[in-house]
C-alpha cells in the first residue's frame, strides 16, 4: 500500500496563517524523507482555519525543498480559472521539478457564492462548462488543439519535457465518469462523501477503456500512540466541522480543551457521531487494520491522507507513526 498526503494548511486558533504555511512546508520535507508517495495542497477560499487559496504557490516551495515526493494540488478548482493560466502554471512547476509534478482538477467552489462570484464571475455557468475547460486544459498540456483552432498557435510556456500528470477529483458517479470520459486517473473524497465510494470508483475501473485506470483514495486519519489519545486528538477537528456548519469556525482549529469543555446539543452530538464515522482514528495497528480494510472495499493501492489537528506536532507525529507502521 502507497500513501500520501492531502494538506489543507488548517490554522491553529490562537496561531496565525504564516504559522500554518511554515507548518505545511516543514511537514512536506518529512513526507519527503519518510517515503510518502504524494504531497498534494489544496485549495480554498476565504474560509476560516485553512490557510491554502493558491496551490501552486505553496507547491513552488515545496518543489524546493524536497527531492523525490510528487507535489500537486488537491484540487485546482477549474471554474474559478482560465484552462491557459493554469496549464501554464502547472507547466513551470513541472519544468522546475521534471517527473514530480501532478494536476489534480475539481469543480467545487472551494468557499462562499460571494467568494466565488469574485473570483470567476457567474461561477454556475463555468461549472456547466467544466467538461469543456477540462478538455481545454489537457489539449493546452498535451498540445492537442487542431491546426484550424485558434489556440494551437499559442502554447502555455515553458513547456516542459513531460506534462504535469492530470487527475480528476470527486465524490460522486458524475465525477468518476468524467475521469472515464477523458481517459484520467481518479480521486475519490471518501473524507467528505457519504456516497457508496467502493461502488463508484468499482465503475471507473469498470468503464474505463482508453488506457490503464488508475484511482486512489483520499480518507481523514487521526493516529496517535494509544486509542485514547487518538481519539482526544480527533475532537478538535469534530468540533471545528460543527462550528463551521453553524457559522461559528472564524477563529481556527479549536484545542483538545476548548473541545473537552463545548457544550454540545443533541444535535451536536449527532453531528460529531456522523463526522467521526467518515474518519479513520486509532493507534498504529487499527489505523493500518481499518485501511486493509477499505483497500478490500476499493481495490486501490493507494490512500491520500488528511490530517488535521489542533498541534502541528501532534499532526505530523501521526504520519511519522503511519510510516513506520507501512514501513514506507
Amino acid at each position: 500500500m502507497k500513501l500520501s498526503i492531502l494538506d489543507q494548511s488548517p490554522i491553529s486558533k490562537g496561531g496565525t496563517a504564516k504559522e500554518a504555511l511554515e507548518a505545511t512546508i516543514e511537514l512536506a520535507k518529512m513526507a519527503d524523507k519518510l517515503g510518502f508517495s504524494r504531497y498534494w495542497v489544496a485549495e480554498h477560499h476565504n474560509l476560516s482555519g485553512l490557510a491554502s487559496p493558491a496551490p501552486d504557490i505553496l507547491l513552488g516551495i515545496i518543489g524546493s525543498q524536497t527531492n523525490r515526493i510528487r507535489i500537486g494540488s488537491g484540487a485546482v478548482l477549474l471554474p474559478n480559472y482560465s484552462s491557459f493560466h493554469i496549464a501554464e502554471r502547472y507547466n513551470e512547476l513541472a519544468t522546475l521539478y521534471p517527473k514530480r509534478v501532478d494536476l489534480g482538477i475539481g469543480r467545487a467552489p472551494g468557499g462562499t457564492a460571494e467568494t466565488s462570484i469574485a473570483l470567476a464571475g457567474n461561477f454556475l455557468e463555468q461549472v456547466r462548462k467544466y467538461p469543456e475547460l477540462v478538455d481545454e486544459l489537457l489539449n493546452f498540456l498535451y498540445d492537442n488543439f487542431p491546426e484550424d483552432h485558434m489556440y494551437s498557435k499559442i502554447a502555455p510556456s515553458p513547456v516542459p519535457e513531460i506534462p504535469p500528470v492530470p487527475w480528476i477529483l470527486g465524490t460522486s458517479k458524475k465525477s468518476a465518469r468524467l475521469a472515464v470520459e477523458k481517459g484520467l486517473a481518479y480521486v475519490f473524497g471518501h473524507f467528505m462523501s457519504d456516497k457508496n465510494g467502493p461502488e463508484i470508483v468499482k465503475s471507473y475501473y469498470e468503464q474505463f477503456s482508453s488506457g490503464i485506470p488508475h484511482a486512489l483514495v483520499a480518507v481523514s486519519v487521526v493516529c496517535a500512540e494509544t486509542t485514547e489519545k487518538a481519539e482526544e486528538l480527533a475532537k478538535s477537528n469534530q468540533l471545528w466541522k460543527v462550528l463551521q456548519d453553524k457559522g461559528e469556525a472564524e477563529l481556527g482549529i479549536p484545542s483538545i480543551e476548548e473541545a473537552e469543555a463545548y457544550h454540545y446539543s443533541d444535535e451536536d452530538m449527532e453531528k460529531m457521531e456522523k463526522i467521526k464515522q467518515n474518519q479513520i482514528i486509532g493507534s498504529p495497528k487499527e489505523v493500518r487494520a481499518e485501511l486493509e480494510n477499505l483497500q478490500k472495499a476499493y481495490q486501490v493501492d493507494e490512500f491520500m491522507i488528511v490530517t488535521i489537528t489542533y498541534s502541528y506536532e501532534a499532526r505530523k507525529k501521526s504520519y511519522e507513526l503511519l510510516a513506520k507502521e507501512f514501513g514506507l
